[in-house]
């Protein structure tokens, strides 16, 4: 019988149950084995405990909860010949697709802007735009940025899409390359940051591509806090160049309450909440992998290491 391990800081007795349910011919375990036991197979990892997956030894395969998985990378603790396979499915790339466009089209059509009038009891209309007459720049065109994408063109904005290969998006324009960063933003109206973070991507966000936005652009951030200079980011809202922006994920989580981001009257800010896994969902996709993995097919979400993603 092939052992799992959960190691999950979010209830892993439930994901537990429902690994049981999907796989009955497994034994699930959420305890770290004992000196002698059977080894393990398989790790269902979330964000693990520094020193966990090294205490487990070689496995098979490690399975992410998590689409960022940079933090697996970062310890150092898996083989490098060990799979690591990161979560990619519906329930993912739609809450992510569904928060983007939230933040998005309440800006778009001064929804946050007339519930502070509100608050003052002041009747000013202001001058409205239709999606045609905006330009919609995604920073990442893979499982979470491909779905934003479509979606606002869909709606109609202009959209641009940037990747590092240039990867084609229906009713987008593509960018590929660290050389065409800035023209993919250039004169944008909202950047959507959904990259994967590597070094490469790290500090992305800063002074030069806040710059080549439309003057009063929006910022909308759900891939990583890494991926943005905070000060050139406060900077840009200070000085007019963003209007605002909408956070989902910081550098350090839970936000400190001394953070100035909590406190910047342009800044809205959610609880890295904007596509939590859902766990029925991710539990079956773990599971449909193993079994491919036991039946010798292709895997989907592989992690190229070399990449970081």
């Amino acid at each position: 019988m092939k052992r799992i391990l959960i190691s999950s800081r979010g209830k892993p007795e439930q994901l537990a149950e429902l690994f049981r349910k999907a796989l009955p011919q497994h034994e699930i375990l959420i305890d770290m084995p004992n000196a002698g036991d059977a080894p393990i197979d398989y790790m269902v990892v979330g964000r693990p405990a520094p020193g966990v997956i090294a205490s487990v030894g070689p496995v098979k395969l490690v399975l992410s909860l998590n689409a960022g998985i940079e933090h697996l990378l970062e310890s150092g603790e898996i083989a490098a010949h060990t799979p690591i396979v990161r979560m990619v499915d519906d329930g993912l790339a739609g809450g992510m697709t569904e928060w983007v466009l939230a933040e998005a089209m309440a800006w778009h059509r001064n929804i946050r802007l007339y519930e502070r009038l509100q608050r003052d009891l002041k009747w000013e209309p202001q001058q409205e735009k239709l999606a045609h007459e905006r330009t919609v720049t995604v920073l990442g065109a893979g499982a979470l940025g491909t779905p934003a994408a479509r979606n606002f063109a869909a709606l109609g904005f202009k959209t641009n899409v940037w990747s590092r290969t240039g990867r084609e998006v229906p009713g987008a324009r593509s960018f590929a390359g660290p050389d065409a960063l800035l023209e993919a933003a250039f004169g944008a109206n909202i950047l959507v940051n959904l990259l994967p973070l590597t070094k490469e991507t790290q500090n992305i966000v800063d002074a030069g591509l806040l710059d080549a936005l439309a003057k009063g652009a929006f910022f909308i951030n759900g891939a990583r806090g890494a991926h943005v200079v905070d000060q050139d980011l406060i900077d840009a809202l200070d000085s007019g160049q963003l209007s605002g922006a909408a956070l989902d994920v910081f550098r350090i989580e839970p936000l400190p309450e001394n953070d100035p981001l909590w406190h910047h009257p342009k800044i809205l800010i959610s609880p890295h909440v904007a596509a939590p896994t859902h766990m029925h969902i991710a539990v079956q996709e773990i599971a449909t992998n193993i079994q491919r993995f036991e039946r010798g097919e292709a895997i989907p979400h592989l992690v190229d290491k070399s990449l970081g993603y």
